[in-house]
């Protein structure tokens, strides 16, 4: 019988993918391997006041998820894990050690700082433009690329 052994985590990178050798690299069989650390911040109540409490977790992801992420894991960029623990265990000079860490299955790129510190996302979303004609008609000074329909042909009264 199989036992449960799934995390799930969302957090911050601590420092950039590739700034060493071990962070990023290719293992005997060529399958591409990246090490990440990531931190993951815990608010909990001590006495009248809330405290922040951070915890630090090591991260591996594998294969063609560790090469097609590679240029976007940059330090402070929030991601979220889904996979499982793994404890690694060696000896060395006589003295056994061990360490637990986060298998990746699936990563996900969350918000996070962009070019210049400012928060940035990509994807289909309409991107709105000032208006610079100089009136500010109903649209508040901006006008958004038209994707089709506009909307206005819904009725006033909505039955929910």
């Amino acid at each position: 019988m199989t036992d449960l052994n799934h995390v799930v985590l969302i957090g911050r990178l601590t420092r950039d993918l590739g700034t060493d050798e071990r962070s990023f690299g290719y293992v005997s069989n060529g399958q591409a391997r990246a090490s990440v650390s990531i931190a993951v911040n815990r608010s909990k109540k001590e006495g009248e006041q809330w405290v922040d409490e951070v915890s630090y977790f090591d991260v591996t992801i594998w294969g063609k998820t560790a090469e097609n992420l590679k240029p976007y894991l940059t330090k402070g960029k929030q991601i979220a894990i889904d996979g499982y623990l793994k404890q690694d265990r060696w000896e060395k000079d006589g003295q056994k050690f061990s360490k637990i860490v986060i298998n990746a299955n699936n990563v996900q790129l969350l918000g996070g700082k962009g070019e210049g510190g400012q928060f940035s996302t990509t994807g289909g979303a309409p991107k709105f433009q000032p208006n610079n004609s100089g009136s500010s008609g109903s649209s508040g000074g901006y006008q958004s690329e038209s994707f089709g329909d506009t909307g206005s042909d819904f009725p006033e009264d909505i039955p929910f």
